[in-house]
């Protein structure tokens, strides 16, 4: 394809690549897309080139999402010194190996959560991450929850004291797209393309929910997790599920608070419903995705809850939104990653959530499995480094 005006950001502007065009693929794209129009002072970006393995597909995609254009060799793409930025959409199975590729070629890099599959892929992006960051290369995971509005102030909140001491969590991340017994199998069933079922798809966001809300660490879990149907109907038949259905785990954090941690694929009714309450000795707070406008709080022992709407001015995130009362919706909290992404690279910081980051909630997803293999004894998250 050539290049087209809507792709096309000023002179200058930071050239990307997003691997990957799917479900992620898609929510990046309108970040991408978006990002300087609803973020005053944001840069601008050029919308290069949108990378998959099917050069029909990925073709349509990149029309539909705005791209200058697509390509189907993602390793040819990282040689380009049209691109700057490289977006990692791809299933969990690749994000090492694409992510480090495109570090060590000079290129800034999102990848998407979890970071890795496993502990050890995780610790070689990290490794690859603070080389490059001594070059001015700069690196983040995604874990866009933390750009909802009123998670962000929830975290204002409880680092301003105005819940006390923490001492209780309870985060839940229920769907129900695998409840039906007859749903077909996917990629996410395997553990080889996966690394994980909910345990690293919906248990990393909640992970990095607590130490991002709390800034504290989980230092020891009690954990079981299940697999509720053994096996799905194939492309070849019949195919074993060799990842987790749910999770449950009751953890320990730095800080001392106690976290119960439940999420779930097998939640019948419930299609992305990430509940988060933080209970301390003067003040608590509720969150429910399906509502994320909304928080409500208990603030400076008032002893009772009120429920605010999270888009005034003031509020995080807010600057470039609609008038106040207007809502936002779950795509806007990529848009507002990819505006702090790049207002990062603009002040040569490094944008966080880090791979650093992405790695310590790898360690709590390994010491939940270990876990999980000793019939749910303690364990700390230390010691649980032999799984994920």
């Amino acid at each position: 394809m050539t290049s087209t005006p809507s792709a096309s950001g000023a002179a200058g502007s930071p050239g990307v690549a997003v691997i990957g065009y799917a479900f992620m693929g898609k929510a990046h794209s309108h970040a991408w897309r978006n990002v300087a129009a609803l973020h005053p002072g944001a840069p601008g970006v050029r919308r290069q080139v949108l990378v998959g393995r099917d050069e029909d597909a990925v073709a349509a995609a990149a029309g539909q999402f705005g791209w200058a254009e697509s390509a189907t060799d993602w390793r040819a793409v990282l040689e380009r010194d049209d691109i700057d930025i490289v977006d990692v959409c791809v299933p969990g199975h690749l994000h090492a190996e694409v992510a480090i590729a495109a570090l060590e070629a000079g290129k800034h890099v999102v990848a998407e959560k979890p970071l890795a599959n496993t502990l050890a892929e995780a610790e070689k992006m990290v490794a690859t991450a603070r080389a490059a960051r001594e070059r001015g290369v700069h690196s983040m995971v995604g874990f866009n929850y933390r750009r909802v509005p009123a998670l962000a102030l929830a975290r204002r909140h409880i680092a301003e004291g105005r819940l006390g001491d923490v001492r209780q969590v309870r985060i839940a991340y229920l769907q129900d797209w695998l409840a039906d017994a007859e749903a077909p199998m996917t990629w996410r069933l395997r553990r080889e393309l996966a690394g994980s079922g909910a345990l690293g798809d919906l248990a990393s966001h909640a992970i990095d929910q607590v130490r991002f809300l709390l800034g504290q660490e989980v230092t020891e879990v009690n954990a079981l997790t299940q697999t509720f149907v053994p096996r799905r109907t194939g492309a070849s038949g019949l195919e074993d599920v060799t990842v987790d259905d749910a999770a449950w785990s009751t953890m320990r954090t730095s800080g001392g608070a106690i976290v119960s941690l439940e999420v779930t694929r097998m939640a019948t009714g419930r299609k992305n419903a990430l509940g988060i309450e933080v209970y301390g000795s003067t003040g608590a707070l509720r969150f429910d995705l399906e509502s994320l406008n909304h928080l409500d709080v208990s603030l400076d022992g008032s002893g009772t809850f009120c429920r605010q709407l999270v888009t005034d001015p003031g509020d995080p995130y807010i600057d470039g939104w609609w008038p106040p009362g207007h809502v936002l919706g779950w795509d806007a909290t990529f848009t507002n990653q990819a505006a702090d992404f790049l207002a990062a690279l603009a002040a040569g910081q490094e944008p966080t959530p880090s791979f650093e980051d992405g790695l310590a909630v790898q360690r709590v997803l390994a010491a939940i499995e270990t876990s999980a293999t000793r019939g749910g004894s303690c364990t700390r998250v230390d010691e649980g480094l032999e799984h994920i």
